[in-house]
């Protein structure tokens, strides 16, 4: 199976297409809503703002084939934006609408700690995860950013704390994500890109 990366002009597509072809997996950048369409999985990579994802999205007439290939069952993992891009809205850029993909709003946060979130953490697990699966409990990731979804619902598969807590994975059904980069976390990262490419086998 070839895993479809959504180009939208981030810098981690790069890494995140290395990672996968160290695993053996083949992949290909998709900036056409007919890629998106015809995609066997998909892999939303994100750095960055909000808006600039969103806007790229929209401006190359993405989402609607992406929300489509979601609910229709293709695999789908999104990576840091990729993940926050899922929920409703975002305070990064509140007058834009995320894919609503999953309800709740991506939120700054907390002042109280150092901001960006930039090294590595652990997460705290919440419920069964298959993306998890064969990764230590004490392993860490490496992350990067300042905003995060803050509410958990029943597709929070982990957690991290960093001023508060934050939704670090997320499960539901064909559709997961990760805050972390996995490109970036070392084998704990590996185990995870693993992980997905065995879901979408």
């Amino acid at each position: 199976m070839k895993i479809t990366l959504l180009d939208c002009g981030v810098s981690n597509v790069a890494s995140v297409e290395r990672s996968l072809e160290r695993l053996g997996a083949q992949s290909q950048r998709a900036a056409t809503p007919e890629c998106v369409a015809n995609a066997d999985a998909l892999l939303l990579p994100g750095v960055g703002h909000f808006e600039a994802l969103i806007r790229v999205l929209d401006d190359r007439k993405l989402r609607k084939p992406l929300c489509d290939a979601i609910r229709r069952g293709v695999p789908f993992l999104g990576i840091c934006l990729g993940l926050q891009a899922l929920y409703d809205a975002s305070d990064e850029a509140p007058k834009l609408t995320g894919l609503k993909l999953l309800p709740g709003r991506v939120c700054a946060l907390p002042p109280l700690a150092k901001l960006p979130h930039m090294g590595w953490n652990r997460l705290i697990s919440k419920n069964r995860s298959r993306l998890l699966e064969g990764v230590e409990v004490d392993a860490y990731f490496y992350f990067a950013h300042s905003y995060a979804a803050i509410e958990q619902g029943p597709e929070t598969a982990a957690v991290c704390d960093y001023g508060t807590e934050f939704v670090a994975v997320v499960e539901k059904e064909n559709m997961c994500a990760v805050q972390f980069h996995p490109e970036k976390s070392g084998e704990a990262g590996v185990q995870v890109l693993r992980n997905f490419l065995r879901l979408c086998a």
